[in-house]
């Protein structure tokens, strides 16, 4: 019994994925934006013939088909059908909207870098300023040396400063 309940489950289930076959998107085609379109429906009717890029095998609705194509026979003895479907754009909504939220995000983060560069310039302007200021003082400045040891600045290691001071100034302040 139980070798019974298997084979028929397993018959079951292949035939079940056969009938899903056809359920795949047989359609493909490019619309007006020009993006691929995978349907298992046929496109829409103003859909250029150039655009269809693969075709059902089998014919799906040929009746609007045909009255798009001038054929008043087939157009006279079909009833009148409305159909509803909505257009689609193409476009997903959820994808758009997450795609602009990233975007947001992004554009956020550039604006966070762009204010702090901004504030580390002008911290650098302001320290370079100070600096140029104790040094025109004529104080004399006390620096320490790689053994921790305090050693003052000559005229010569004071002109250098001075102008490595002057270099960030004028990168660094905004005028």
């Amino acid at each position: 019994m139980n070798f019974k309940f298997l084979t028929r489950t397993l018959i079951l289930a292949l035939a079940g994925c056969v009938l899903t076959i056809p359920a795949l998107a047989e359609w493909q085609w490019l619309d007006k934006d020009g993006r691929k379109v995978f349907s298992d429906q046929p496109p829409p009717i103003d859909t250029p013939q150039k655009n269809i890029i693969k075709k059902a095998e089998f014919k799906a609705d040929t009746r609007s088909q045909d009255v798009a194509a001038g054929m008043p026979a087939l157009a006279a003895s079909a009833p009148a059908v409305k159909t509803s479907m909505p257009k689609l754009s193409g476009k997903d909504k959820e994808l758009e909207a997450m795609k602009k939220k990233a975007d947001m995000l992004d554009e956020t983060k550039k604006q966070a870098e762009v204010e702090e560069f901004a504030k580390s310039r002008a911290d650098n302007c302001e320290r370079a300023k100070k600096a140029q200021a104790s040094l025109n003082s004529g104080i004399r400045i006390a620096t320490t040396n790689t053994k921790g040891e305090r050693e003052y600045m000559d005229d010569a290691a004071r002109s250098a400063e001075t102008k490595r001071l002057q270099s960030i100034a004028e990168s660094d302040c905004v005028k």
